[in-house]
């Protein structure tokens, strides 16, 4: 795409009057998002208000609605709920009410406001700037602001933001607060599964989700849960014998445990409710199992904020200035979004009216339609979740008589469990005998290999690392032995999931088809590396564990800097040469400066970060975060870094290192690891079997695949899932760093430096556009978002 980039510099914000609230139901993220646009309406010279209490600090005005400087938002980044308060409001719903905050707003010349908040709050705040006009009239008829102000503070601007953790706004792919709030759950899942396995009980976890079933969906995706009830997808009459026999059918497979899941909005297809305590009488009852309920209730809304929240909800509130930036009195009320991986604007009603829809086709058992309007992230999702949770009889299966092979290579990547045994359960769904190859291509030279089944890889969703054994070996120096494996066990095609290594193994491999027809079969791969350094794909699985690792550790040594004052800790992150971990880590610590590899520095720019430094030690925030890529500079070490900083600060502040390591790898994966692994995985199986029927050589009886095409990765592109040939990706790399030419995250790095208050240039050519919400067709679910 050629376009000149925008930038915002030509966007001032001077005599602007900005508001910003957060209403309904808090969500972790929030203050993340009021820290953006505060610090973002700031630096374009904007006045930003804190308006305290949602609509009812707005109704009474006074004390409720201040101005607030830079440091007014320091330290609230890793902070749940919202500190600016949220209330419920009824006088904000009668016109009198309306009235006085309309007062309580032109008073202090605001104009613009920034709300944050789930569909109620959202439908509030768009009937008040239609109505803005009529509310300035009238406080002139009633003598209490002059004419000059009617016409001054003429109209209204509106920008939301959804902050929700139910995860049920039609529009955007997720809202502020439900990955935390996953984070939560599967914690709790977690921690049950020990003690479940060790009494072989089964135990019935009741989620939030009146209306959305989101997170119980996702979170039994996640856990690889034994049933599941959700509002949108009520279970077909008879589902108390099924759900039973499939209960004692996984106990007779020598399973201690079963889990089940249900969304507190959970019906039946007669839209009677299910209850967690139902579900337990009946399985007490039918099977006589040892059954517990566990209600999860406001600990999914509580504790810290999820890196995903933190980096989403930064994106959305310095979009949602842009967007009251340059919105004129024709622009509709807008939500700021995000689609795939791009932050969108769409019409505040259209999404609202969309959502509403939902409601409403459940009400009247449209439940297919339903689903559909939910997006296709939760077709998908579903989609996925009924192709893995129950295997059918063996009898039922097609038999395809292929032999198809799952190998992790490279570092271990939390949530690489995840991704196998989505491919080996959905192999064996298509009728393909599948293989685990151990310890990756050595293992696979060694004959490592056997058979595995679906029992086999029950339970691996939540395990960290790699069961299967991973190694970074190439397989240029065993092609012999490999072709030589791959014949004896007479494999049709090889899913490899893993990191930069597997992208070059499948590059070797396809150059040696000449050589080798053993080679001539489809082969896939799945980008798993905590590094996110794959060409192809924006996100790699184990890349978000990672993240929240640091974010985690900085929060802590921030915590222990706060304490002791004038204190500026240096990190070093993983990462090889690419800064996505340094970038994204500063952007979700709320850091002063990440130093990365593909943004040179020289002792000018770090001569400059020190006197910011020490500017910001005379302020109120006495302490300093530095992030650096563990490869950014061969010269610039994570020592010559500290030691600079020690020299340069004396009498200001001290300084102290922290070299995160290999705790960056372990860990288990967070549920977006467990979610993207499973989903991603499962749809390159599917193309495997595909492909498969495509090359198959009836009069030879052999698959032959020698084309370009049937050797590919499979990557997250923007807004979609896409599979491309490795040899089109070699132009895009470079090889010596091993990173891909272009990041999509570059972008975003302007972002962190604004919210650290650097003077910097931000290309906003993605944004700005006004989109309408896209009703998609059930086709576009199999192919597209994640």
């Amino acid at each position: 795409m050629d376009h000149q980039p925008k930038f915002f510099e030509n966007l001032s914000g001077t005599g602007k009057a900005i508001g910003v609230l957060t209403s309904g139901g808090d969500a972790q993220g929030m203050n993340a998002a009021v820290r953006a646009v505060v610090r973002m309406g700031i630096y374009v010279k904007a006045k930003v208000y804190f308006v305290y209490e949602g609509y009812q600090g707005m109704v009474d005005g006074g004390d409720n609605i201040v101005e607030v400087s830079w440091e007014s938002v320091s330290s609230i980044l890793q902070v749940g709920g919202t500190v600016i308060g949220s209330a419920r409001c009824k006088s904000f719903r009668t016109r009198e009410g309306r009235l006085q905050a309309a007062y309580n707003l032109v008073r202090r010349g605001i104009t613009n406001l920034c709300v944050i908040g789930g569909d109620g709050s959202l439908t509030g705040a768009n009937l008040f700037r239609e109505e803005w006009s009529g509310l300035l009239e009238e406080l002139a008829q009633k003598g209490k602001i002059d004419e000059e102000a009617v016409k001054k503070y003429a109209y209204l601007n509106i920008v939301g933001m959804v902050g929700s953790i139910d995860n049920d706004f039609c529009g955007t792919d997720m809202t502020i607060g439900t990955d935390s709030a996953l984070h939560r759950i599967i914690e709790v899942v977690d921690a049950i599964m020990t003690t479940a396995q060790s009494h072989q009980r089964t135990f019935v976890l009741e989620v939030m989700g009146r209306h959305c079933g989101y997170l119980a969906l996702v979170s039994a995706l996640a856990c690889g849960a034994d049933w599941v009830f959700i509002p949108e997808y009520p279970p077909e009459e008879g589902w108390e014998d099924s759900m039973c026999v499939k209960l004692s059918e996984n106990r007779a497979r020598k399973k201690r445990l079963n889990i089940i899941i249900v969304a507190e909005g959970a019906i039946d297809c007669h839209n009677k409710p299910i209850t967690s305590e139902k579900v337990k009488d009946l399985v007490v009852q039918r099977l006589g199992f040892d059954t517990r309920v566990t209600i999860l209730g406001h600990v999914q809304r509580g504790g810290t904020p999820s890196a995903f929240d933190r980096i989403l909800a930064s994106r959305m509130g310095v979009e949602a200035v842009l967007a009251l930036l340059e919105a004129t009195p024709d622009t509709p009320a807008c939500v700021v979004s995000l689609s795939g991986n791009q932050a969108v604007r769409l019409p505040l009603m259209e999404c609202v009216q969309m959502t509403q829809e939902v409601q409403k086709a459940m009400d009247e058992g449209r439940f297919v339609e339903a689903v559909r309007l939910r997006g296709r992230s939760f077709e998908n999702n579903l989609n996925t979740y009924k192709l893995l949770s129950q295997k059918k009889p063996d009898a039922e299966l097609p038999k395809s008589n292929f032999n198809v092979a799952v190998l992790n290579v490279g570092a271990p990547a939390a949530g690489m469990n995840a991704a196998v045994r989505a491919a080996v359960r959905v192999g064996i769904t298509e009728g393909h005998k599948m293989f685990a190859v151990i310890d990756g291509f050595e293992g696979f030279a060694r004959g490592k290999i056997k058979e595995i089944s679906w029992g086999d890889v029950g339970g691996w969703t939540g395990q960290g690392g790699s069961i299967l054994g991973t190694k970074r070996t190439l397989p240029a120096k065993y092609l012999e032995k490999i072709a030589d494996q791959m014949r004896t066990n007479n494999i049709n095609a090889l899913m490899v999931i893993g990191g930069f290594e597997a992208y070059l193994g499948l590059l070797e491999l396809s150059a040696a088809r000449e050589k080798y027809d053993e080679f001539c079969v489809p082969m896939v791969m799945v980008p798993a590396t905590v590094s996110n350094n794959v060409p192809g794909s924006d996100f790699s699985i184990g890349a978000d564990t990672a993240l929240n690792t640091i974010t985690d550790t900085c929060d802590r040594i921030k915590q222990s800097a706060s304490g002791t004052k004038r204190r500026v800790f240096i990190i070093e992150t993983m990462g090889g040469y690419c800064g996505y971990l340094a970038n994204m880590g500063a952007l979700a610590a709320g850091a002063d400066a990440a130093y990365i590899f593909e943004e040179q520095f020289d002792i000018r720019e770090l001569q400059a970060n020190v006197e910011h430094l020490t500017e910001k030690m005379k302020t109120s925030i006495q302490r300093g975060l530095v992030l650096r890529n563990e490869n950014c500079n061969e010269n610039y070490t994570t020592d010559f870094i500290y030691q600079l900083y020690s020299e340069e600060g004396k009498g200001v502040f001290d300084c102290r290192k922290n070299v995160l390591g290999h705790m960056q790898q372990g860990g288990a994966p967070s549920p977006f690891d467990r979610n993207f692994g499973t989903k991603i995985s499962a749809k390159a199986m599917q193309w495997i079997s595909k492909k498969l029927k495509e090359t198959y050589r009836k009069e030879e009886g052999k698959v032959f695949a020698n084309t370009d095409d049937s050797v590919c990765l499979l990557g997250m592109r923007r807004r979609n899932l896409v599979f491309q040939p490795v040899a089109e990706l070699k132009n895009e790399t470079d090889f010596v760093h091993r990173i891909p030419m272009e990041q999509w995250w570059l972008k975003l790095r302007p972002l962190m430096k604004i919210l650290a208050k650097y003077k910097t240039s931000y290309d906003v050519s993605d944004s700005g556009q006004l989109e309408h919400v896209a009703m998609h067709s059930p086709k576009e679910a199999e192919t597209g978002a994640i």
